[in-house]
């Protein structure tokens, strides 16, 4: 089913309040001095075409995309005159943006969307322990958002199918940090880290059954927009000091600190994490319709220089649990109740 395309709105959400600060301005404050931007074409590209440029040109892991390559083209800006905010003396270029199609009845990465690795290093050989990225992203006019979905982040480690999908992180081979969407679109930051120091405790924390971290989840609300992630690696590996930053907008909606997201030296922030589906990994997730979403603008900021601020040593970095209500606590022990009652 075709749908209409909702334009790019460059206006701070109603769900938060802050003043605006572009893109640049934040790489600066993180004193993060590399930079650099994924190529897009200057004329649209069928699937076939765009997948080859992907390959070709933004240095994909292992060479390849991992899912959904034929849910992907580059088609003509359906918001040509919505240019993104940019510091004073640049300029934002339009041409032809990157769509992701979502299949009618699509969930996970598997039937819907696109998932990819982006791998993004210095010249020198040194490696990133401070990363930000940088997008614009549009969705279909009525985008129905069903139970959630992913979007794209950023990632660490050479692992390239750990740290998401179900496999636990330990911090020893990778990690991810994506942002995801939930009912209504409320946002938030969604990764795959060690969670030492009862951090499944917190009150902006949900460790979900899958091995998925939420944070700050319903701190901001996805309408068509442009997001930057800053992600800062703990340092030492054994020090929950890292830090996780989302702008939405260009106003900061959601940070974290305190966390471990790496448990070894040899992880390092390696470039961008292209992952958008529904789901989610049941039918309940699935889009009703086939549904779209746009980007364009896709910029990258990087640091060898970890987080040097004050942490706690990291205790049972292996270590998740999921989160717990009230009710469901309740209800469990009821079920010990009734077992102990039943054999004796």
């Amino acid at each position: 089913m075709a749908r209409a395309i909702l334009p790019l709105l460059f206006l701070a959400p109603l769900s938060f309040a802050g003043s605006q600060v572009v893109p640049e301005a934040i790489a600066s404050q993180y004193n993060l001095p590399t930079s650099t931007a994924l190529p897009f074409p200057s004329a649209t590209l069928s699937s076939s075409s765009a997948q080859s440029l992907l390959v070709s040109n933004w240095s994909l892991s292992k060479g390849h995309i991992q899912d959904g390559p034929q849910n992907l083209d580059f088609t003509t800006d359906p918001f040509p005159d919505k240019a993104a905010p940019v510091a004073p003396g640049t300029s934002s270029t339009s041409g032809p943006v990157l769509r992701i199609s979502y299949p009618e009845g699509s969930f996970s990465h598997d039937t819907g969307g696109a998932q990819f690795y982006s791998l993004w290093n210095t010249t020198d050989g040194s490696s990133f322990r401070t990363m930000m990225v940088s997008y614009e992203i549009a969705f279909d006019s009525g985008f129905d958002w069903v139970k959630g979905g992913k979007l794209p982040g950023l990632r660490g480690g050479l692992n390239s199918t750990g740290c998401s999908g179900g496999n636990q992180a330990t911090g020893l081979d990778c990690f991810s940090s994506r942002l995801m969407w939930r009912k209504g679109g409320a946002g938030e930051i969604y990764a795959y880290i060690p969670t030492p120091n009862k951090l499944c405790g917190e009150k902006s924390v949900v460790c979900n059954s899958d091995f998925g971290v939420s944070f700050d989840r319903g701190s901001f609300t996805f309408i068509s927009g442009q997001i930057t992630l800053v992600v800062q690696l703990n340092n030492p590996p054994n020090v929950a000091n890292g830090h996780f930053a989302i702008y939405f907008n260009d106003v900061l909606a959601a940070q974290e600190t305190n966390l471990q997201i790496r448990a070894a030296d040899t992880v390092a922030a390696n470039g961008f994490y292209f992952s958008t589906f529904f789901g989610g990994s049941d039918t309940s997730w699935a889009t009703p319709v086939d549904a779209h979403t746009y980007f364009r603008n896709i910029r990258l900021w990087g640091s060898s220089d970890p987080s040097n601020t004050a942490g706690k040593l990291a205790v049972n970095n292996a270590v998740h649990s999921p989160a717990y209500s009230h009710a469901t606590l309740l209800t469990s022990l009821a079920i010990i109740v009734s077992s102990y009652m039943f054999f004796h």
